[in-house]
């Protein structure tokens, strides 16, 4: 795991979608390790924990989602990539995008830059199961691109005052 930590809110304040990579630096394996460890203890309906990572380092494997995935390119850049996986059950999206969002919030505490690239209902999540070897009765909810930075883009976040209601809408 990285030297250190950064306190959960400021990762959850700071966290932001990264896409462009440090090709040259690799990701520690326990620090991916960590992020894994982080998805898997996310909220879970029912506590049915549904969820399985593929961790994806091979840059031919990585070349291949990126040209997969709309909107994904950046992930042949990245050094690794974390597929999340959930077998079909009540709450499968909701608890595999509780797992990705804690994976994203973790990258950002370790140091690392994450970018969350769409999975499920998407045209190419079969193709993505198929490359990574993936069982029939997995879904694709999501493929997270992880690395280190090269740069943090500053979006404009709508303000708590545009967004907060009290009692009611």
């Amino acid at each position: 795991m990285g030297d250190a930590c950064m306190d959960a809110l400021e990762a959850l304040r700071t966290r932001r979608s990264v896409r462009q990579y440090d090709t040259e630096r690799a990701v520690a394996d326990a620090d991916l390790e960590t992020l894994v460890d982080c998805a898997r203890l996310a909220a879970s309906a029912r506590n049915a924990q549904p969820w399985e990572f593929v961790v994806v380092r091979d840059a031919a494997i990585r070349a291949e989602l990126a040209r997969v995935a709309t909107n994904g390119s950046f992930i042949a850049d990245a050094p690794a990539c974390i597929a999340v996986f959930c077998r079909k059950s009540d709450y499968f999206l909701e608890d595999g995008c509780a797992a990705t969002q804690n994976l994203l919030v973790a990258a950002r505490a370790l140091g690392l830059g994450s970018c969350w690239v769409a999975g499920h209902r998407k045209p190419y999540a079969d193709t993505v199961r198929k490359i990574l070897g993936a069982p029939d009765d997995m879904l694709l909810i999501s493929l997270v691109a992880v690395g280190y930075p090269l740069a943090v883009p500053s979006p404009v976040k709508r303000p708590l005052s545009d967004v907060l209601h009290w009692e009611k809408f």
